[in-house]
């Protein structure tokens, strides 16, 4: 059972474009120190401020935790219980534990000496995938990476002769359907499926402009959500606290909301560059970079021939390196002068998870209930 929860938990998290921190705080069940919700919230809380038993990821925003561990599974190929007891993740009863803190310790003092402090090696760095690095080169055609940011740096030379960033834009907006048709759109109800790892569930998603969103997944014990109220977001699941979207969750939930996306991209950066062309399957993509001081890029990959977004690539930042979350969008529909994407992947490290929408409702009410999370207490609340 713990195997399947875990699975599911992933699908939710998928469906939602967030990065699949919802599998580690369900059944982590560390017992956060209490938070209540009159404390100041301007300052962002640290992790041991969060978290019991931090030893080495000390003074960084808690938000950055769970993309920090989710870093170590995908560069280990392990699972959370490879370091952390089950129902006990503050324990240090499994030795794996305290190495990660001596490898992670190992990291931060090669980058330190090495390379200024910047962030050039990491747990993927020598794992790749396996729980013990391999010190022996393989005889490979093919080496398994991460995918990272850093792969720009290979691009040729040539982007010059590439469409502008902002041709690319313009070129989406048009394809989606144009600016007048898009901002007509108030709200929308989709209908369908999550699927992923075998298993199938019933799902419901509810938009309203500007960026409002909940999607809603019907397990048979009970409803999973993730919500977002243009301001606040939640995780929500069956028997459990809900908890509250921070750091690059919340943006990427604020995102997701977006009715006007392709309205509102140029809005969201200060700076677009083009990338090297990409294959997405059998099609020949564009791709753009959207630049922000102090975040991680955002990748987005459109058509060459339809101009439509195929496929966005955003990261999770934590002290580790960077957590990335692919979305592909396919099957794309007219429904009312506005073409949008009837089956939507969201792949992470290891998982991904398929939103295959059946039926879709635009500028129809949308109650304001469902914007608001059930009441109770959350996680951070919970002793």
């Amino acid at each position: 059972m713990v195997v399947q929860l875990r699975r599911i938990i992933t699908i939710v998290a998928g469906l939602a474009g967030i990065p699949a921190m919802a599998a580690v705080w369900v059944i982590a069940q560390s017992a956060p120190n209490q938070t209540t919700p009159s404390e100041p919230t301007s300052a962002p809380k640290t992790t041991e401020q969060v978290y019991k038993n931090i030893k080495v990821l000390k003074g960084i925003p808690a938000s950055q935790l769970i993309p920090a561990m989710q870093f170590i599974t995908a560069s280990l190929g392990v699972k959370c219980d490879h370091c952390h007891a089950e129902g006990h993740f503050d324990s240090d009863e499994k030795k794996p534990k305290e190495t990660a803190r001596k490898m992670m310790t190992m990291m931060f003092a090669i980058n330190k000496d090495n390379f200024d402090d910047e962030r050039k090696v990491t747990c993927n760095t020598c794992h790749r995938g396996s729980a013990k690095p391999l010190a022996t080169p393989m005889v490979s055609a093919s080496t398994q990476m991460m995918v990272t940011p850093e792969n720009a740096e290979t691009a040729p030379a040539n982007l010059a002769m590439l469409p502008p960033a902002g041709d690319l834009i313009d070129k989406y907006v048009q394809a989606a359907g144009g600016a007048a048709a898009i901002e007509k759109v108030t709200s929308r109800v989709e209908k369908g499926t999550t699927s992923g790892f075998g298993h199938t569930f019933p799902a419901e998603a509810f938009y309203q402009a500007p960026e409002q969103g909940a999607i809603f997944t019907h397990f048979p014990n009970g409803e999973s959500a993730t919500i977002y109220n243009g301001h606040e977001g939640w995780l929500v699941f069956p028997g459990r606290p809900r908890h509250p979207l921070e750091g690059a969750d919340l943006e990427a939930a604020k995102m997701d909301s977006d009715l006007h996306f392709p309205l509102d991209l140029k809005t969201m950066f200060t700076e677009f560059k083009v990338a090297p062309p990409q294959k997405i399957g059998d099609r020949d993509a564009f791709q753009i970079l959207g630049l922000q001081k102090g975040r991680p890029p955002l990748e987005l990959y459109f058509d060459e021939q339809s101009g439509l977004l195929v496929r966005l690539v955003r990261y999770a930042e934590s002290p580790l390196g960077l957590y990335p979350t692919q979305i592909d969008f396919a099957d794309y529909r007219d429904e009312r002068g506005v073409k949008i994407p009837f089956r939507v992947t969201t792949s992470h490290p290891g998982s991904s998870s398929i939103f295959q929408v059946e039926q879709v409702q635009q500028n129809v009410p949308v109650d304001d209930s469902q914007f608001v999370p059930p009441v109770g207490e959350t996680d951070r609340e919970k002793k």
